[in-house]
C-alpha cells in the first residue's frame, strides 16, 4: 500500500501542500488564479528615527532602510518596476503583479507627495495592488483617508514594522516609538477601511527570550491583522547590531533556535492570518551572521518538517484552547 504523503494528511485548511501555515503565495494564487509577483519600488524617502525627528541613526540592525534588493531611487518608479519586473521573469512567468515600496518609511511625508506616487505605482501594467510599508507613528488621519481611498480601488496592504512589542527592546533597538504608538496608528488604519495590514515582527533580537518572543506573537494574534511577516534578526556589516557582534555583546539565534521560536509562534496566529514570510534575506556581501541565514530553504524545509512531525500547524493552540 502507498504511504500517504504529507500533503494528503496536510489537516491545515488553507493550504494546496504540505505547508502547515497560510502561505503568501497560497493566498495571492487563491485571490488571483495565477502566480502574483512583488515587484519592491524605492521612493527618496527616509525614517524619524534617521533624521532627527524622533532619533538619529536608525534601528541598530538597519544598513539602509531595508531596501538593498531595490532598483536605485534614482531611477524613475516605472524604469525601476520595468527592471525589477524583467528580473523576476527569469525566475517565473510573472503576469500579475503588486508594487511595494519597501525601502524606509513609505508614508513620512505629506499626502500630496504620497498620492500622485501611489496612484502611478497602481496604474503600472499588470499591477493588481499596491503595497506600503511604514511605520504606525507615521500613520496620520490624513494618510489612513488617503490609503482607505486607494483601497477602494485596489488590493491594497499597508506593512507595518512592529518587531517587538515589548518597549524596552524597543528602545533598545532605536524604534523610537511605543507599542501604544504602534496600536494608535494600526486602529487608525483598521477604522478607516479597505486596508489590509502586515505586520513585521522579528526573532532573535538583543536581550529578548522565548518567552519575550512568543508574547509579542500572542499580543498580535489578538489584533488579528490579515499578515504577519516573520524576520530572522541577521546581522550586517557597519551597523551598531554589527559593531556589538564584534564585540560579543550580541549572540545570533542557532538555526535550531529559531524554527523552534517560530514553529511555536505560528500555532498562536489565527489560521486565516496569511504569512507573509517565515525568514528574511541578508544581502550576501553584508552579513556579517548567522551563517545558517544564507540557506533559506533550509529553514524553511526544517520548519515543515517540524511541524509535520510534531502535528502542529498554524492557529492549533487557539483551536486546542476552545475545545
Amino acid at each position: 500500500m502507498k504511504r500517504p504523503t504529507q500533503k494528503e494528511t496536510n489537516p491545515f485548511p488553507y493550504s494546496d501542500s504540505n505547508k502547515r501555515y497560510r502561505t503568501y503565495d497560497w493566498f495571492l494564487r487563491e485571490r488571483f488564479g495565477c502566480k502574483v509577483a512583488k515587484i519592491p519600488l524605492a521612493a527618496d524617502f527616509t525614517c524619524p528615527n534617521i533624521d532627527g525627528k524622533k532619533g538619529v541613526g536608525g534601528c541598530i540592525y538597519c544598513a539602509s532602510g531595508s531596501g538593498k534588493f531595490n532598483a536605485p531611487v534614482c531611477m524613475p518608479i516605472e524604469e525601476q518596476y520595468e527592471t525589477m519586473l524583467a528580473s523576476m521573469r527569469k525566475k517565473w512567468n510573472v503576469t500579475k503583479t503588486i508594487p511595494y515600496f519597501q525601502a524606509h518609511t513609505n508614508t513620512y511625508a505629506p499626502t500630496r507627495v504620497l498620492e500622485p506616487m501611489f496612484r502611478r505605482a497602481v496604474s503600472l501594467p499588470g499591477a493588481v495592488g499596491l503595497a506600503v510599508a511604514t511605520r504606525a507613528d507615521c500613520i496620520s488621519k490624513s494618510c489612513a483617508r488617503l490609503l482607505s481611498d486607494i483601497g477602494k480601488e485596489t488590493f491594497l496592504t499597508v506593512e507595518l514594522g512592529l518587531q517587538t512589542a515589548n518597549d524596552n527592546t524597543a528602545t533598545l533597538i532605536n524604534r523610537c516609538h511605543s507599542y501604544g504608538d504602534f496600536l494608535r496608528g494600526y486602529y487608525l488604519l483598521k477604522e478607516s477601511g479597505n486596508i489590509g495590514i502586515c505586520v513585521h515582527l522579528i526573532l532573535g533580537l538583543p536581550g529578548e527570550t522565548r518567552e519575550d518572543m512568543l508574547r509579542t506573537v500572542k499580543q498580535v494574534a489578538m489584533l488579528r491583522p490579515e499578515q504577519v511577516k516573520f524576520h530572522l534578526l541577521y546581522v550586517l556589516k557597519d551597523t551598531p547590531l554589527g559593531n556589538m557582534y564584534l564585540s560579543g555583546s550580541y549572540t545570533p539565534m542557532t538555526r535550531e533556535e529559531y524554527v523552534s521560536v517560530l514553529a511555536e509562534a505560528l500555532e498562536y496566529l489565527p489560521p486565516e492570518t496569511v504569512i507573509g514570510r517565515v525568514t528574511g534575506d541578508a544581502p550576501a556581501a553584508d552579513l556579517l551572521a548567522p551563517e545558517w541565514s544564507r540557506k533559506k530553504l533550509t529553514v524553511i524545509d526544517e520548519l515543515d518538517k517540524l511541524l509535520f512531525e510534531s502535528a502542529r500547524y498554524q492557529g492549533i493552540a487557539n483551536q486546542s484552547a476552545t475545545l
